[in-house]
């Protein structure tokens, strides 16, 4: 017969010994008790077990951990040192199977979400301090001033988990819940000839000049020319704004007029006054998600969020 050792390839480590937590969670309870009845009790198994479980232990170690008489036990140095260990590993174990089960379950994590222009100013904060008090382990991550294409197009890539914007969305696998209404504002210059009127509609606008958003997925775009029709006249566009804070200096400098969300109202700029008009329907903010599979989180903050 010939035999033939197995040895450990070159620059291998070698393999430490083979503890597992039901192990370290005996040892723990009987560091703890120091008396082999109680621990077992503690951890509803037999004694028998509990002392042969201690036994594989040491053996895997290659240690004693405890000094056992008829009268008592006793821990040895090494079974000190493994107690305060154990210690550790167990409470950082548990905490760990805690985190994952709360992540799971949508308790803990990160929460990406998207704005479309002047929501961040009006109800990022509430939104903020409701998340905070209601899901405290849940951090907030906020993609400011995205028109509803691209949060649709964040949502569908699992970039985003929910979104905050104006319907109607673009393309397939979002869905909506209503989260709040906010009023149709006339923006215009200060110093305007319909500025001190207490009422105003579409139609007086039909000479004004208009500042519209640049982008061609403007909702507020559509409703503005949509309205202008209406009234019997087509809006001249005659200056664009990429986000409404452009959008408002160009109209306190006097170069026309424009439709903002209500949301405006938590920024009032200088030499732009707002009037709410008679013909505007309020205007619409959904939440979005992803039909197909909303993350834990987001399955957990949206009823919080919505009907805000």
């Amino acid at each position: 017969m010939t035999l033939t050792s197995r040895r450990r390839p070159a620059g291998a480590e070698p393999r430490g010994p083979a503890i597992d937590v039901r192990q370290l969670r005996y040892f723990a309870a009987l560091a703890d008790t120091l008396h082999y009845g109680k621990a077992a009790e503690r951890l509803q198994v037999s004694q028998s077990a509990l002392s042969q479980t201690i036994r594989q232990l040491e053996t895997e170690l290659g240690v004693t951990l405890l000094n056992r008489t008829t009268r008592q036990v006793l821990l040895t140095p090494a079974g000190e040192f493994l107690q305060s260990e154990a210690q550790q590993m167990l409470s950082r174990l548990d905490e760990a199977t805690d985190s994952v089960r709360r992540f799971s379950a949508g308790q803990k994590g990160l929460l990406r979400l998207g704005l479309t222009g002047t929501a961040a100013f009006a109800y990022l904060p509430q939104i903020a301090r409701t998340l905070r008090q209601r899901l405290p382990e849940v951090e907030l991550a906020v993609h400011a001033d995205m028109l509803t294409p691209d949060q649709c197009d964040g949502i569908r890539a699992g970039s985003l988990d929910i979104g905050i914007l104006r319907p109607p969305v673009v393309g397939d696998d979002i869905e909506t819940i209503p989260f709040t209404t906010e009023p149709l504002l006339l923006a215009m210059p200060a110093d305007h000839r319909l500025a001190d009127r207490s009422t105003i509609s579409v139609a007086d606008l039909r000479n004004e000049p208009w500042v519209t958003y640049s982008s061609h997925y403007s909702a507020l775009n559509e409703t503005a020319t949509r309205m202008c029709r209406e009234a019997g006249f087509t809006p001249r566009r005659e200056h664009a704004g990429a986000g409404t804070s452009v959008l408002l200096g160009l109209v306190a400098a006097g170069l026309g007029v424009a439709l903002v969300p209500g949301g405006v109202r938590a920024f009032p700029m200088e030499g732009v006054v707002f009037h709410e008009l008679d013909e505007a329907d309020p205007l619409e903010l959904v939440l979005a998600f992803r039909a197909s599979g909303a993350s834990a989180v987001a399955e957990v903050a949206l009823p919080l969020l919505a009907g805000f």
